[in-house]
């Protein structure tokens, strides 16, 4: 049986699996009928994409002709999956004050970071998670993590909220951290039981009010701009959500927009709102060429919009509207749940429309509203009609 050897090389800046063996007609003809396959003069070999289904392709394709020796490739994706781990890590932790962590607990923020990745969590979990475990690396100097105890823990917890002052938002996001480090990596069953965690503080959204959102609006002149803050607010979509929607997630056939992967990976359809389809027809015809795959493009052609960008658009405008209030872009989402929640819609339908896991996170709204708060009378009110006081 022949040998095929797959290697990795570079082929017009794009990472490639070459195809090398030694000259056989029949083996030729079936690597040539392989899918993606082409041959370059300069490399003098057959090469495809490095990917999986690439890869399945080419072992199906010789499947009972020929072994595949992947030794070289095998080597070269081990090695680049450490260097991406390795960047991963210094993007939170730099190179710096990774030196002052021992041997030991170096690894152990290797080996979180790799858990992660392979759970497929999103690189902000990532990046929280690994920060939030290199406070603890971090005072624990030359100690390795794999032997603190529950009890080490709870006093390493006492000591971040007395002596570095964390929140209580922080204290669980940092709990979070640990827990999945000795519960996911090192596989200590219920090793977090008997850590209690601090009552979180209720912190009620910010909110714009419709005239607030209207002068806001009215403020911007740039239709893309207008696009973006029209598109957010008219769905209740987050600043990533908008930025990352595609040109054909706009279904205007059904009047619906798709939101793909969002936040904890969910997919979900949202009302498409009549004038912000007229908005972003209005915006496109604007535009010297067509999107290719974002309808929000950034800098380079086929790149999304920054979510800095986006964020920015939103300051200006709130500037430009005079809104003195400590809002975000964050808070167009907000504004939108608590004027619809206003306007009589069920709060469990608003859940499924902002994409909410929990209808407790959506029951959040409820305190924002002025629906029922407007028709409390103060009793203050009571005794002035009364004429019992007078100012």
């Amino acid at each position: 049986m022949k040998t095929i050897n797959l290697n990795p090389i570079l082929h017009r800046g794009k990472e490639c699996i070459a195809v090398h063996f030694e000259n056989d007609k029949q083996l030729n003809n079936l690597v040539r009928k392989i899918p993606l396959i082409k041959w370059s003069q300069s490399q003098k070999c057959w090469y495809l994409p490095l990917n999986k289904n690439c890869y399945e392709n080419i072992r199906k394709a010789v499947a009972g002709f020929a072994t595949l020796d992947i030794s070289s490739l095998k080597k070269y994706l081990q090695n680049k999956k450490q260097k991406n781990t390795t960047a991963a890590i210094q993007k939170v932790v730099p190179a710096t004050a990774q030196k002052k962590f021992c041997k030991e607990n170096t690894q152990a923020i290797e080996k979180l970071t790799e858990q992660l990745k392979l759970k497929a969590y999103s690189d902000s979990t990532i990046r929280t998670y690994c920060n939030e475990f290199a406070q603890l690396l971090r005072v624990l100097k030359n100690k390795p993590v794999d032997e603190l105890s529950v009890g080490d823990i709870k006093r390493y917890m006492v000591y971040a909220m007395e002596k570095e002052g964390i929140k209580e938002n922080t204290a669980h996001s940092r709990l979070n951290a640990l827990k999945f480090y000795f519960e996911q990596v090192l596989k200590r069953e219920k090793f977090f039981l008997e850590i209690p965690r601090p009552k979180k503080q209720i912190i009620l959204p910010k909110v714009l009010g419709e005239s607030e959102v209207a002068r806001m609006f009215t403020a911007v002149k740039n239709l893309k701009h207008k696009a973006i803050l029209f598109t957010a607010y008219s769905a209740g979509l987050r600043v990533s959500e908008v930025v990352n929607l595609r040109v054909n997630d706009i279904d205007s056939s059904r009047m619906l927009i798709f939101i793909e992967c969002a936040k904890g990976k969910k997919d979900r359809y949202v009302n498409l709102s009549i004038l912000l389809l007229d908005i972003l027809r209005a915006y496109l015809k604007s535009m010297p060429s067509m999107p290719k795959t974002y309808l929000f493009e950034g800098e380079n052609p086929g790149t999304p919009y920054s979510t800095r960008s986006a964020q920015e658009i939103f300051y200006q405008a709130k500037e430009k509207a005079g809104i003195v209030k400590q809002v975000s872009f964050h808070s167009l989402r907000h504004s939108f749940a608590t004027h619809v929640l206003e306007k009589g819609i069920d709060i469990r339908y608003i859940k499924d429309i902002l994409g909410h896991f929990s209808i407790k996170t959506t029951e959040r709204y409820l305190h924002v509203s002025r629906k029922k708060l407007v028709n409390i009378a103060s009793p203050l009110d009571d005794m002035w009609q009364r004429g019992e006081i007078l100012w």
